[in-house]
């Protein structure tokens, strides 16, 4: 396989990177399960209909970004670039709208899109996000912040940001769209070529543009709160109200669109500083049409996604370590082909205890191993060779300060934790 690299665009998690992804999903786990919300497993790839009838098939992702192909039935499939439509169609698919409501699901998990790999940015990446489908109260939308915030402090990261606005809903975000093609008529020239197309099919996300000339242009466009329905701007006012009585500040955004059509009302981000001018963590919002885009009932929903290559990289721009675990509690050393057995029996009986034990397979000299435990990070070595075997003994290294203490394997074997537990874990 010499000369075979990865794919551009994806990357290997290596052991010692991987301790700092199972540290995050951990607490996504006890996070979410501490807000009610159950793990949900979609599959990796489904038909792209679901994609495009969800997602919306003006925006870049289904545009340009989509990993789609035919399967050897004729079927067009697509590899999943995101989370939330994939969970509504399981919510209908398997009629758990019958169920208590809410229904409360997080993932974690790749996505694939084909974008340009940079800082942070992959083709396969990783997310995790949660999805609150049956509830239309603001409420809702405030406990989904809040879960985002709770994970996000729990790792460590500080002066978060909150960034809210509303995309209304189908009653006022007509009259919205054609405030905002009214205001851009006279200024399509001014556009980036992307800019002019979404000025016929999504108008909306011209607001989202990152060129500079785009920008310019829509310095003085109308704000979409002076066309919200009374509805949604009471529903608006409420999360706004919610947030505030736990303490919690945002600012509001008018710009602030997200990329996938199926917005509505609620939209939001959460901003780690630090990071330069992508510093999103996580973005997410209320998608009160996508179940009925879907083909099921009118389904209220809300929920966020967050990369876990980027809250990696706002992690290390914050200056936090995430804290590892050690990688062995001991190693068993052994010298000589008569104490191959009774080392393997004492890394066995370890294991059982709940200790990670490795064994020496190599057959090097007692030197050579207490090197290798050293480069492990071992804290404590159980040394057993010739001498010890015969007076039923093993000896316990301190690896660290370099003590030791020779004690009984007949004890070692019976309860290895009353002579290694506080010598392991302190």
């Amino acid at each position: 396989m010499s000369g075979i690299s990865a794919p551009r665009g994806t990357k290997d998690i290596l052991p010692g990177e991987v301790e700092k992804w199972q540290y995050m999903e951990d607490i996504v786990r006890r996070v979410c399960a501490g807000y009610g919300y159950r793990e949900i497993r979609t599959p990796l790839f489904e038909h792209t209909e679901l994609f495009q009838r969800g997602i919306g098939e003006a925006t870049d992702i289904v545009e340009k970004e989509m990993y789609t192909f035919t399967d050897r039935g004729g079927r067009s499939i697509t590899l999943r670039p995101e989370g939330t439509a994939p969970v509504v169609r399981a919510y209908l698919e398997h009629k758990l709208y019958g169920s208590a409501q809410p229904v409360r699901l997080f993932y974690l998990g790749p996505m694939f899109r084909y974008e340009r790999p940079q800082a942070g940015r992959y083709r396969q990446f990783h997310q995790f996000g949660v999805e609150a489908l049956g509830s239309q109260d603001p409420l809702m939308d405030t406990e989904t912040i809040l879960v985002a915030l709770t994970i996000f402090e729990e790792l460590g990261l500080e002066n978060l940001h909150i960034e809210l606005n509303s995309m209304g809903c189908p009653q006022c975000r007509p009259r919205y769209r054609e405030g905002l093609k009214d205001y851009l008529k006279g200024r399509l020239d001014g556009l980036c070529s992307v800019c002019q197309t979404r000025y016929e099919l999504n108008p909306v996300r011209i607001l989202d543009c990152k060129e500079d000339a785009c920008r310019k242009e829509l310095e003085g466009v109308p704000e979409i709160g002076d066309y919200l329905c009374p509805e949604c701007r009471g529903h608006f006012e409420l999360v706004q109200r919610y947030l505030t009585s736990l303490g919690r500040s945002f600012s509001l955004n008018p710009r602030l669109v997200r990329g996938l059509d199926y917005y509505t009302k609620t939209v939001f981000e959460v901003i780690a500083p630090g990071m330069g001018a992508q510093n999103a963590v996580a973005g997410g919002g209320r998608y009160d049409g996508l179940a009925e885009e879907c083909g099921g009932r009118e389904t209220p929903a809300v929920g966020f996604a967050a990369g876990m290559e980027r809250l990696l990289l706002a992690l290390e721009s914050q200056g936090k370590e995430l804290p590892l675990p050690r990688e062995l509690d001991a190693f068993v050393a052994v010298v000589g082909d008569s104490a191959r057995t009774m080392g393997l029996k004492v890394a066995v009986a370890l294991r059982q205890r709940g200790f990670k034990a490795a064994m020496e397979t190599e057959g090097r000299s007692l030197r050579a191993q207490l090197k290798a435990a050293d480069r492990l990070l071992v804290k404590h070595v159980v040394i057993i060779g010739e001498e010890e075997l015969g007076r039923s003994a093993a000896i316990i290294r301190n690896m660290e300060d370099g003590g030791q203490q020779e004690v009984p394997l007949e004890q070692l074997l019976e309860a290895p934790e009353r002579l290694l537990l506080q010598k392991i874990s302190d």
